[in-house]
């Protein structure tokens, strides 16, 4: 894959995005509540895009959710949307270049692992930012079959395919304690906790 490509491909379609969104509220809340994202919680949000989860965070009335993605555009629109909320922090760079002022309960990479050249570099890296007893979730709101087909028509310089939720379980059993595995006709989750 190729960087610059995907900060491309992001910018070019910031604008419309919120527009195209599709939000299944039940499996959100499944994805957020196996990762413990709760009251006083620092939540991590990696490649948030727009921001589109930073509400369902401040619903559940967290203490800070820093918000990172690699996309100009997208970092832009988050922080209009929030630039009134103390609690939410949006910072655009490569996730592999951030280094966070503090370490976080809860890390949420929603619908954009296949974005990310290496599963295990990506959960090594994100597990070093997490507290003792934080939880890392990997997830998507949709089937697997249903990303990879999601995917179809986009360039490999951009993204790659959605590993099967076993595969990515056993990357997480690396560095984590693997808590969660689901991948069926409405999601894909792994979630896994620092011991």
């Amino acid at each position: 894959m190729d960087k610059n490509c995907i900060i491309e491909f992001f910018d070019e379609w910031a604008e419309g995005w919120d527009a195209g969104m599709v939000r299944n509220e039940k499996v959100i809340g499944t994805i957020l509540d196996n990762c413990q994202v709760r009251e006083g919680a620092d939540v991590l949000d990696v490649a948030c895009g727009t921001g589109v989860l930073i509400p369902d965070y401040l619903d559940r009335n967290v203490y800070s959710v820093t918000a990172v993605d690699i996309s100009g555009k997208m970092c832009a629109i988050a922080a209009r949307k929030f630039e009134n909320c103390d609690r939410v922090t949006v910072r655009c760079c490569d996730i592999f270049e951030f280094v966070p002022e503090h370490l976080f309960d809860c890390i949420v990479v929603y619908n954009a692992l296949p974005h990310f050249e290496s599963d295990d570099a990506l959960v090594k890296h994100l597990s070093q930012m997490l507290k003792r007893g934080g939880h890392l979730t990997i997830a998507h709101g949709a089937s697997r079959k249903a990303i990879i087909r999601h995917h179809g028509n986009v360039s490999e310089k951009v993204c790659r395919l959605l590993p099967e939720a076993d595969q990515l379980a056993d990357v997480f059993e690396k560095y984590l304690t693997v808590s969660v595995v689901i991948s069926n006709d409405e999601m894909y989750q792994v979630a896994g906790i620092k011991e």
